[in-house]
């Protein structure tokens, strides 16, 4: 893309008037229309404040796409979690819908049943830096009260991420467990096994 459609889509995206922009980015209004028009070109410090009023970066406003890696599908997902002072380990299918960096998750089956403690939630996850992902996650299943945090690291070829969640759980307002995903539920338990093993923890 040129860099005025660059920034005609990136601004719609971000919701962001001309003149917000040209706020943001400290120039006149007049010039982010003459970029976008196609009739100017930024001069290097301009488009930095630009890129950066815009989050994206110099070679992306340039029309370079950065490569993101795409989440997108069904993942099974484990949770290391305690009910009546016993430690729990359900696995569950979620959907990621991936736009740009984040990710909306939505669980596809409960991972126990509704008398174990199982129920169904929604959140979002944040891709950090190709790496990392942070986010929340919230029970929309009946009277389930349990929501929180959820923090990520990707693998490097991104076929599996291993982290904590940290939230309201059944036997306490503040619980903390292993969690994993993957594309095969066998690899997530392994996963969610291996990292009990290895830090001897529990929630």
């Amino acid at each position: 893309m040129e860099l005025s459609e660059v920034l005609r889509k990136r601004r719609g995206e971000l919701g962001m008037s001309q003149a917000e922009l040209a706020a943001a980015a400290g120039v006149d209004r007049r010039q982010i229309r003459r970029y976008e028009a196609g009739e100017q070109q930024p001069v290097l410090s301009v488009a930095v404040a630009i890129a950066h009023a815009l989050e994206i970066t110099v070679n992306e406003l340039a029309g370079q796409p950065r490569h993101r890696i795409d989440l997108s599908g069904v993942w099974w997902m484990t949770w290391q979690t305690a009910r009546g002072g016993e430690s729990v380990v359900a696995a569950q299918e979620v959907n990621f819908a991936q736009q740009e960096e984040l990710i909306h998750l939505e669980t596809i089956a409960r991972g126990l049943s509704v008398e174990a403690g199982g129920y169904h939630w929604r959140g979002e996850l944040r891709l950090w830096d190709q790496e990392v992902l942070m986010g929340w996650y919230v029970a929309n299943d009946g009277p389930v009260r349990s929501k929180g945090t959820l923090y990520f690291v990707l693998h490097p070829h991104g076929v599996s991420m291993t982290g904590r969640w940290v939230g309201l759980g059944f036997d306490s307002k503040i619980m903390t467990g292993w969690g994993t995903a993957s594309r095969s539920k066998d690899e997530a338990v392994a996963l969610n096994e291996q990292l009990q093993a290895e830090r001897g923890e529990t929630p």
